[in-house]
């Protein structure tokens, strides 16, 4: 399969933005959840680690998960014995992993699944009994967000028509909430956190 993210890795964590933008799900989702130091949580789509390592800090593991090996290599070198990801470079729709989790969090990776509900029905058999999600995309939009769309399957979401996916999977207590907005030169675009349990 072709690292699509295999050039934009090396600066992955250059663009401020992108790191504040990270910061601030960890926030939403710390405002949201009652993470503790006894969970086990699942990153999905975890890529530098910008996300994970935010809630590593406040939980006792977080599993990584990303098809790009490039991503997973920059992560890797930001590992120590203070605070540490666990990797897995797999497409865990194609093959899922066997382990399950306390919850599952997720930043700015869902418009690039193509299949929203064999991810959902998937994700829902690796988390434990009333175990959370909390995915973070973007609000639906023009598709200008990217300036290239390779692996975009997705011009965000509508709430709506999302929360519908996610129930037909079997989740419950579905919430969204908007948690930040980026500003582009052209436009701005609304970020979303979906909250919902097992």
């Amino acid at each position: 399969m072709q690292d699509l993210f295999h050039k934009k890795a090396e600066s992955w964590d250059d663009e401020q933005v992108r790191v504040m933008g990270a910061k601030k799900i960890a926030d939403a989702i710390a405002a949201k959840v009652d993470l503790n130091s006894t969970m086990e949580i699942m990153d999905f789509g975890v890529g530098t680690g910008l996300l994970g390592f935010e809630i590593a800090k406040i939980t006792k593991k977080v599993y990584g998960v990303d098809i790009s090996e490039s991503m997973i290599d920059k992560l890797k070198e930001k590992n120590s014995s203070e605070l540490h990801i666990e990797t897995f470079c797999q497409d865990i729709i194609n093959e899922p992993l066997k382990k399950t989790f306390d919850g599952i969090i997720s930043s700015m990776t869902l418009h690039h699944i193509e299949n929203l509900k064999i991810f959902f029905e998937t994700i829902y058999r690796n988390i434990n009994e009333n175990g959370f999600i909390a995915i973070a995309d973007l609000e639906l939009e023009d598709g200008t967000f990217h300036s290239d769309n390779t692996g975009v399957f997705h011009f965000g979401f509508e709430e709506n028509e999302l929360s519908k996916i996610v129930l037909a999977c079997g989740f419950k207590n579905v919430e969204f909430v908007n948690i930040d907005t980026i500003n582009k030169p052209k436009k701005d675009f609304g970020i979303f956190l979906l909250t919902a349990r097992k």
